[in-house]
């Protein structure tokens, strides 16, 4: 299993948090999610064929575009 941290500067509040967790989880592989606003991070821990490739650019979509 992998985990990576993300950070997304335009997370703001806790409906930020579960508009995140509810587009990721749509990611086969994806185990956990966990977001902290304060933080303005995204924790997730996948298997494969989910990728951290894969998360990025789905938090792109959703419109919350994990910093480089």
């Amino acid at each position: 299993m992998e985990k990576q941290i993300f950070f997304v500067p335009n997370i703001s509040c806790g409906h930020c948090v579960m508009s995140v967790k509810n587009g990721l989880k749509g990611i086969d592989g994806v185990k956990t999610i966990d977001g902290d606003p304060a933080a303005k991070t995204v924790t997730v821990q996948w298997d494969a064929p989910a990728s951290a490739a894969a998360i990025k650019a789905k938090l792109s979509e959703l419109g919350y575009p994990a910093a480089q």
